[in-house]
């Protein structure tokens, strides 16, 4: 299988290391700036267990240099991929599938679905420029449970967690998904091919939506968070409205905030990657985490509150870190 990775940052490197290592794969990239040198100087590198793993990498800025794939992999951050998306047109052949594996609420999440209607969700994807640049019948959908950052560029260091959950968007089990979730598998991955990818989307949101834009604002780590019964009561407020609003679109969740809270708190002390964005002074994906919730209790009819102060708080300060649109 030709894959293509659109992005080889924390995510995005670890997965086109260890595809390429393991031989999974006919691998390719498309970066820029340092880490596109990086890739070119010294292949994929990827710090897992003490040791760093490497490969030869095939690396480019113009994506016509790699040509039509099999697979594309969007790995950039949210902020970045309406100005990514149309660039990829080459990498695109009749039956390649596009894989977003990326924070938050993707772009074509809602297609289809009634309570919502067919207008696109402004808060990801502003007048539908991703959809029109992809195109609904390519996606494969992908939820990351994986702990990884980037140590610089071209250099990945992988914490924790290998899981990887890929699924269509119908909420069905197709051979195309099979095929991808089975060289994810070769390249070390644990991966399960889901029936209803939009419910694992929107349960992995409903988890982390909270505890990653607090870490930003306050600089706090996950034990310290966890460990703040006032802070938590208001994570656990804004949890429940995003359960109401998951509950209209066909997500239910069964579990309640606090019974998730402790399965977060067995992560021990980590540091979520909105923090290390933070730090770093890179843009906050905060409208695939927030931002689509609060449009999506708009649209539905359900209110808001907690996450509308929450999404107001990290959105202002993000404005005057330079880390989020002034507009």
């Amino acid at each position: 299988m030709r894959i293509c990775i659109v992005g080889a940052g924390a995510v995005g490197g670890l997965l086109g290391a260890k595809l390429a290592a393991s031989g999974a794969a006919q691998v390719s990239v498309l970066a820029r700036g340092a880490t596109l040198h990086a890739l070119r100087t010294h292949g994929w590198r990827l710090r897992e267990g003490g040791e760093v793993v490497s490969a030869p990498a095939t690396a480019a800025a113009d994506p016509s240099e790699l040509g039509p794939q099999d697979a594309v992999i969007i790995a950039v951050k949210g902020p970045s991929l309406a100005e990514v998306a149309p660039r990829i047109a080459p990498l695109l052949g009749p039956d390649t599938i596009v894989v977003p594996a990326m924070n938050g609420v993707p772009w074509w999440f809602t297609k289809g679905v009634a309570a919502v209607g067919d207008a696109p969700l402004e808060s990801v994807d502003p007048g539908g420029t991703i959809d029109r640049a992809i195109g609904f019948g390519r996606i494969l959908g992908c939820v990351v449970h994986i702990n990884v950052a980037t140590e610089e560029p071209g250099l990945t260091v992988h914490n924790m967690g290998r899981g990887l959950i890929v699924g269509e968007p119908r909420a069905v089990v197709s051979e195309r998904a099979r095929a991808f979730g089975g060289s994810l598998a070769k390249a070390g991955f644990e991966v399960t091919v889901s029936q209803d990818i939009r419910r694992d989307i929107w349960y992995k949101l409903w988890g982390n939506m909270t505890v990653n834009p607090v870490s930003a604002i306050t600089g706090a780590t996950g034990h310290r968070i966890l460990s703040d019964p006032l802070v938590m009561a208001f994570c656990h407020a804004a949890m429940g409205e995003a359960a109401a609003i998951g509950a209209k679109l066909g997500c239910p969740i069964a579990e309640t905030p606090e019974s998730r809270s402790k399965v977060t708190a067995r992560l021990g002390d980590f540091r979520t990657s909105m923090l290390q964005d933070a730090e770093a002074g890179r843009p906050l994906e905060l409208d695939a985490l927030l931002g689509v919730v609060h449009e999506l209790g708009r649209r539905v009819g359900v209110a808001t509150p907690n996450v509308d102060a929450l999404f107001g708080l990290a959105r202002l300060f993000g404005r005057v870190h330079g880390l989020y649109p002034a507009d």
